[in-house]
């Protein structure tokens, strides 16, 4: 079993409060907590699922084993007033043991109304599989220093841009269960998580809106461009799309804004969780690189506290650059993706020297290649992203 990169975080928290780790679907949330409670509290850990009717008439009694030092609550995001209740719950038995509490959706955001929890948890987002975690690369990093590169992840990175990050097809690199994983995994996430929470009518619909979203990535994504797909309000795809955005399906990156460019103020760029969906080949790169910095980004705001954000470059002019790191709203470092290399791209210096970035990057898909050119650096994506959370 792969120990995850947040595992060792986890313990150190639930010392101090309750721990809340959302994520997508699959992604390993359950087996995190199960193997925190199996390695540190044997024989005095509970795990409580709120999708399991006996869990469920234990929780809502309020009862749990004698001698628990670590108590797992699953799902319980899907209960009304489950804020009230750990709030509760927590205040009662703080002295007596510890709570992570784990969901399919975003604990942060879902249900702001009730009574405030400010301050008695950390929540954390766990992410799929990366090339780093995968090699068990634990290399700190520093913000606004330059990333230290090792030796390329050849391995790790192909299996991880065939087969998507999620534990269970990652591991097991099977095509074929790949295809059928694809299938189940959108259809519980619609008609049995999403379902369980939201007031959608329309279900299939919403299938629709999730078959159409992969064609979708790595460009503007528009909101009236899927009104006329779907033949829908602007409200109602807007929702939507909300929905699925805070049930992990994918997620969108926003223009950077500075007075030195005359930034765009218009669309954000949407990318999946869930990358292997992806058909073209470019475009899945694109995404793979997108969600190892979006981890990244959250590791970093997560664990170390910083404002670390993620965004794209695009000025009036059309000059655009994919991604843009960001710590406590100065740039850190941009990174341009491409299959292969033929020369440098005239945004990417365009913008490393009108925003003044201190370090940027040309990420190839191709292997075999780092070199410096005009002060940027060209790389293969596999070294690249060896070097991440």
């Amino acid at each position: 079993m792969i120990k995850r990169y947040l595992e060792d975080h986890v313990r150190q928290d639930i010392a101090d409060k309750m721990v809340f780790i959302s994520g997508p679907r699959q992604v390993g949330k359950t087996t995190l907590a199960k193997e925190l409670g199996r390695k540190h509290f044997p024989d005095s850990c509970s795990y409580l699922n709120w999708d399991n009717r006996r869990d469920r008439k234990a929780i809502l009694s309020g009862e749990f084993e004698a001698g628990n030092r670590l108590v797992i609550f699953d799902e319980i995001h899907k209960y009304k007033n489950w804020k009230n209740y750990l709030k509760g719950e927590y205040d009662k038995y703080r002295d007596k043991f510890s709570i992570v509490v784990t969901g399919s959706a975003r604990l942060d955001l879902y249900r702001r109304g009730g009574d405030s929890l400010l301050g008695r948890y950390h929540a954390y987002r766990l992410h799929p599989l990366s090339v780093a975690e995968l090699a068990g690369n634990d290399k700190s990093i520093t913000p606004h220093k330059e990333l230290i590169f090792s030796g390329a992840r050849k391995e790790e990175f192909k299996k991880l841009f065939s087969y998507g990050g999620f534990p269970e097809v990652c591991l097991k690199h099977d095509v074929r269960l790949l295809r059928r994983w694809h299938n189940e995994r959108t259809d519980l996430l619609i008609r049995e998580d999403i379902r369980d929470i939201e007031a959608i009518r329309d279900i299939s619909a919403l299938q629709v809106l999730v078959d159409v979203l992969p064609d979708k990535v790595g460009s503007l994504f528009s909101i009236n461009s899927l009104k006329e797909d779907l033949q829908v309000t602007h409200k109602t795809v807007a929702s939507w799309v909300d929905v699925l955005e805070k049930f992990y399906y994918h997620y969108r990156i926003y223009p950077f804004q500075s007075s030195r460019i005359k930034s765009l103020r218009k669309e954000p760029k949407l990318y999946l969780w869930d990358w292997s969906e992806i058909e073209d080949e470019d475009i899945r790169l694109e995404n793979l690189i997108a969600s190892h910095l979006l981890k990244l980004c959250h590791f970093l705001h997560d664990v170390e506290g910083y404002d670390a954000k993620l965004y794209y470059i695009r000025d009036k002019e059309q000059r655009e650059v994919d991604f843009l790191v960001c710590i406590e709203k100065k740039p850190w470092f941009c990174v341009e993706v491409k299959a292969s290399f033929r020369e440098l791209p005239v945004s990417l210096k365009y913008f490393s020297t009108h925003l003044k970035i201190p370090f940027s990057y040309l990420v190839i898909g191709e292997e075999g290649i780092d070199y410096l050119k005009d002060s940027i650096r060209i790389i293969s994506a596999s070294k690249f992203l060896g070097t991440l959370v």
